[in-house]
């Protein structure tokens, strides 16, 4: 179900690196959630960095629109650049399984493979 990668790199290298390699595969950055610095900024005493990234292949959002508009509610991807103990990590919840927890539309499963392929790629280029 999840997917994820230790990186050697610094949390900051591996979200530029991730960043860059979203834009390389044709999809876009829509957001970019820094919880760490949101907890921080709450007076939480949050030790780890996380900065969750959103990202999104239109055409690929448009498919599963256009079969299910229901499923806007697992839209866009995400994908984590987290530390944990110290070590950066890479990862993210698989579209495949996650979808085929919502549908059973072949055409559905397809997409999700497609998108799979590719953002897995983008999180073992950014490690």
């Amino acid at each position: 179900m999840y997917y994820t990668v230790q990186s050697s790199k610094s949390f900051d290298q591996a979200s530029t690196d991730l960043e860059a390699a979203v834009l390389r595969h044709g999809f876009g950055v829509l957001h970019v959630h820094n919880l760490g610095a949101t907890l921080r900024s709450k007076g939480l005493a949050f030790e780890e960095e996380c900065k969750v990234f959103e990202v999104c292949n239109p055409g690929q959002a448009a498919k599963v629109l256009s079969v299910d508009m229901r499923l806007n509610m697992a839209l866009p991807c995400r994908i984590s650049v987290f530390t944990e103990k110290g070590q950066t990590q890479i990862g993210m919840i698989k579209p495949v399984p996650m979808l085929s927890m919502l549908s059973q539309d072949g055409a559905l499963v397809q997409v999700a493979q497609e998108v799979e392929e590719k953002t897995m790629q983008m999180v073992d280029e950014a490690a």
